[in-house]
């Protein structure tokens, strides 16, 4: 397959032979994430559906390996004043645990409406905690000040060609596990994984097609893609709180040029995608990880003519950490 390949490496961030360098720096630190398949989830989307599960990876989400990357990218005298971030999420966890494997320490600005499983996966693998209020612009003024005061490395969560390059390694491993693949549904928020997915993918085989998806309270892709420019919103609202972020200068190129559209679902959609997950895959999948198979399920994807060729898809389940407290709560009360 490789011969059909293309080179991106004068245009953008990452390339195939970063992401290979990312592959071979990594491998002994990331698990290799099975694929599962399901016939009823089969004849619910009247296609075959390849489900490569990132929500087994270490930190419980995909985001282990861009971190993991951009960690072991830096030299020791990088390294020894350590790194920082700011994270809502799972790149919080994921960099402060790719952090502790190579023992530096990790500087982790969280916004205080983070989720409660996600802080404590950071504590679980010894982040420091920094607090910021719910803006962009807070986190971005903490982490600004945390790297005045440290000296430590900035690892941005989607925004860096390490991190792109790393999430690339999924493409590399499931095109491997499922050759016959003509089709790749990845979340999208930040744009890290699907840049890093786009371009592996597409050097690989390039009639292999991309598709994100994106929660209709949190669009800022799909109005990006169609504007022609990146569009931010004023506030987004939507239950997948992995979506939230707007993409980047280094992943908007990859998302305008490479990602062959977006399919936008709303939460009830994603909800029920969720409850499939659990109910057939028997996998718990958070909300974000549960948007691609909401997007193949979803009426404006069926009714798509362009789609109709889409035989053999992959989806990536991005993460599972699901905030297991608001979910208990929620049972109880019909107890």
């Amino acid at each position: 397959m490789e011969g059909k390949g293309q080179a991106f490496s004068d245009k953008y961030a990452a390339d195939i032979s970063s992401i290979k360098a990312a592959q071979d720096r990594i491998s002994s630190y990331v698990h290799k994430t099975p694929v599962l398949s399901s016939e009823t989830l089969n004849s619910l989307s009247g296609r075959k559906l390849y489900f490569k599960c990132e929500c087994f990876q270490k930190g419980g989400a995909f985001k282990f390996r861009g971190a993991c990357n951009a960690v072991f990218s830096l030299t020791d005298d990088q390294a020894a004043k350590g790194v920082v971030t700011h994270s809502s999420g799972n790149h919080a966890a994921a960099l402060s645990l790719a952090a502790k494997l190579r023992g530096i320490p990790a500087h982790i600005v969280i916004p205080k409406n983070a989720p409660k499983c996600k802080v404590e996966n950071v504590i679980r693998y010894d982040g420091q905690v920094i607090w910021s209020e719910a803006t962009l612009q807070s986190r971005e003024e903490v982490a600004a000040k945390v790297l005045q005061d440290t000296g430590a490395v900035l690892i941005h969560p989607y925004n860096d060609g390490r991190i792109i390059s790393g999430q690339g390694t999924i493409s590399l491993e499931l095109l491997e596990q499922i050759p016959q693949i003509d089709t790749i549904i990845v979340p999208i928020s930040g744009g890290g994984l699907i840049s890093g997915v786009a371009l592996a993918a597409k050097s690989i085989n390039p009639a292999v097609r991309v598709l994100a998806a994106e929660p209709k309270g949190a669009d800022d892709a799909a109005q990006s893609k169609k504007a022609g420019t990146i569009v931010t919103l004023p506030e987004t609202k939507t239950i997948a709180d992995g979506l939230r972020a707007f993409l980047g200068s280094h992943t908007w190129p990859v998302v305008r040029d490479l990602v062959d559209d977006i399919i936008v679902v709303d939460d009830k959609e994603i909800i029920e995608a969720m409850r499939l997950c659990y109910e057939i895959l028997k996998v718990a999948v958070e909300p974000s990880g549960a948007i691609g198979l909401a997007a193949i399920l979803s009426e404006s994807f069926r009714s798509n003519p362009n789609w109709k060729d889409c035989k053999n898809v992959g989806i990536i389940i991005s993460g599972g950490n699901v905030d297991l407290d608001v979910m208990f709560e929620s049972l109880n009360e019909r107890v």
